[in-house]
């Protein structure tokens, strides 16, 4: 198929607020593990792109955004066959209210 991986910078952000949290809440070695547990859970995504769950609170947009679950985050995506790639479009922390997930663009 020939997709290839690409972070919105909306994901890029949640990525670097997670690390953020985690560094001040925890330290250094929890935050990179956690960001390193996220990114890595998209490994082979490319390969089978329909791998994840649709996403049913983001039914209402016109992707199909689907999802894979690392620890408490979701990594909310779809494939953008126009360009060729799977757009990585949100990490979203499942203890906050789920009306928050439209945030994804």
């Amino acid at each position: 198929m020939g997709l290839e991986v690409y972070w919105l910078e909306l994901a890029e952000n949640k990525l670097e607020d997670i690390f953020g949290y985690h560094l001040v809440k925890a330290n250094k070695k929890v935050a990179e593990k956690l960001v390193h547990g996220i990114v890595d859970t998209t490994i082979g995504i490319e390969n089978q792109p329909e791998i994840g769950q649709i996403e049913i609170n983001l039914n209402h947009r016109k992707q199909e955004f689907r999802y894979l679950v690392f620890k408490n985050y979701k990594i909310i995506y779809w494939v953008n066959y126009k360009y060729n790639r799977i757009e990585i479009a949100n990490v979203f922390d499942t203890r906050q209210n789920p009306k928050k997930i439209n945030e994804t663009q």
